[in-house]
């Protein structure tokens, strides 16, 4: 078994005037696709409220109906197989608040995993997390609909939570700060619209992926190819979840 490279706290990244972390190469690809994910969704809202000669949603809301085309979280995993929602929900968002506060964490969580593991293992911790709190979801909720990233969010600050066990003194303290951040998105989760089982089935995967998964990039030339694999992968399972999407575009809603 490989034994953990030695350091002296979760990595960090640099950051732009001290505050703005600096996006890393994993880190702003799921961004960029979130975004676009987004301005599609927006563009079929407001097209489908000019159709119907109905205002657009305020604040940059999207319509559930447009949600359900594109690929959320929904019964239809279980009735007809359509697996890849559990993929797509994670890339679509509701409205300006709700994408904002996710792509805020993940540009402050995401370089850190990045720096602390490797850009590989980044992609496969945010789609393995977010699928397991979509997956809890589903268990927990199998008729609600939902969307977003905020159980691979969650999953990300396992991820560190995890790690931190294997730093001591500093990771302790660091563990402390990652914890404020989870009790505070619970709290919030309990006062409005939001998917706390999919935060919690993000989390609890993500700690033990970031307990047992070496830090560091792989030591051994095996061990490289199995996470680039790894990595590859989880673009393709990503990729193809959005054509199944594009595919039943045009049929209608189950």
């Amino acid at each position: 078994m490989r034994s953990r490279r030695a350091r002296s706290a979760p990595g960090a990244p640099g950051r732009i005037l001290g505050i703005i972390p600096i996006p890393s190469s994993g880190t702003s690809a799921v961004a960029t696709v979130t975004i676009a994910l987004y301005g599609i969704s927006w563009y079929m809202t407001a097209t489908s409220a000019s159709a119907q000669y109905g205002p657009a949603s305020g604040l940059g809301g999207i319509s559930g109906e447009v949600l359900l085309r594109l690929g959320a979280k929904s019964v239809a995993i279980l009735y007809f197989g359509q697996w890849w929602r559990l993929v797509t929900a994670i890339f679509l968002h509701a409205g300006l608040l709700h994408i904002g506060l996710n792509l805020w964490c993940l540009f402050d969580l995401g370089p850190q995993v990045e720096s602390l593991f490797s850009t590989a293992k980044f992609m496969v911790f945010y789609l393995v997390t977010g699928v397991a709190g979509f997956l809890l979801s589903l268990w927990w909720s199998p008729f609600g609909m939902s969307v977003g990233a905020s159980g691979s969010i969650l999953g990300l600050i396992g991820v560190l939570i995890g790690a931190s066990f294997h730093h001591g003194h500093l990771g302790r303290e660091y563990r402390g700060q990652l914890w404020r951040w989870v009790i505070y998105i619970f709290i919030f989760g309990l006062f409005f619209a939001v998917d706390n089982a999919a935060h919690l089935g993000g989390l609890v995967t993500g700690a033990l992926l970031g307990y047992v998964v070496p830090e560091g990039e792989a030591e051994t030339r095996a061990s490289q190819n199995l996470w680039h694999a790894l990595a590859v992968l989880s673009v393709v399972i990503i990729a193809g979840s959005f054509a199944l999407m594009a595919l039943q575009l045009g049929h209608p809603l189950h």
